[in-house]
């Protein structure tokens, strides 16, 4: 792998951290339509970079299971831990999506802004601080 990986999967990252405040914004004015369209293009934004992180950057576990073996070394014990930050990301991100188009509920949806917002900030830290320099190498 290469600094070319590293600097293409942290440029989606802050584009990503773009489309989560384009929904910010358009929540906190109180606008359902806009609020909706930015969070969806978060959303299907985030399941395009996860799925490309994990196909180029994130080995699978052995088994395929998200579920700890016992015998992880320290890199497929990152691998598998990224994976499992990658679900709750994106099941936060699907659950606001469907709140604002099932129910057009932007206060439940403004709720759970926050929870996003800390895990997917404390993701993409870890992920450039302990998987990216190991891209580059």
């Amino acid at each position: 792998m290469d600094s070319e990986l590293s600097a293409r999967l942290a440029r989606e990252h802050r584009d990503l951290d773009e489309l989560f405040g384009r929904f910010l914004a358009a929540s906190s004015v109180g606008d359902p339509e806009e609020a909706r369209q930015a969070i969806r293009a978060f959303d299907e934004a985030l399941r395009r970079h996860t799925a490309f992180e994990e196909a180029n950057a994130i080995p699978a576990p052995e088994g395929r299971r998200l579920v700890p073996s016992g015998v992880d070394d320290a890199a497929q014990t990152l691998h598998r831990e990224l994976r499992l930050e990658h679900v709750q990301v994106r099941e936060v991100s699907a659950m606001i999506l469907r709140l604002l188009e099932e129910k057009n509920d932007l206060e439940g949806a403004r709720q759970l802004a926050p929870n996003l917002a800390r895990r997917w900030d404390a993701h993409t830290k870890r992920e450039e601080r302990e998987l990216f320099p190991g891209l580059s190498s």
